[in-house]
């Protein structure tokens, strides 16, 4: 008996990976220190050593580099921080900017 033998074709599926954008808080003379801490780790996850970190270079430079995601990731992080923010009465900002 002849076997027959079925050779499947091999199809190449290319996922191009998302662009990313790095989101930025950016300092302001009322938003207290504590409460940016609070903002690191509650919405970007960092722990505290890093949160405090990133706060002091906020504070020290205008702006500071809270993470990189994809776009509507980032633009979800700007709006849960703004809206955190403006819960507790403080005038936190955020912006993103494309990663290159």
């Amino acid at each position: 008996m002849k076997e027959k033998i079925f050779y499947e074709e091999e199809e190449k599926i290319s996922i191009d990976k998302p662009d990313l954008y790095r989101v930025y808080l950016l300092n302001d003379d009322y938003t207290t220190m504590d409460f940016v801490v609070y903002v690191l780790m509650t919405i970007f996850d960092k722990p505290k050593v890093e949160a405090t970190s990133i706060m002091l270079y906020v504070h020290r430079h205008g702006k500071g580099l809270a993470g990189i995601y994809p776009k509507e990731i980032a633009e979800t992080k700007v709006y849960q921080v703004e809206s955190l923010a403006r819960a507790h009465g403080f005038p936190l900002k955020c912006s993103i900017e494309k990663n290159d």
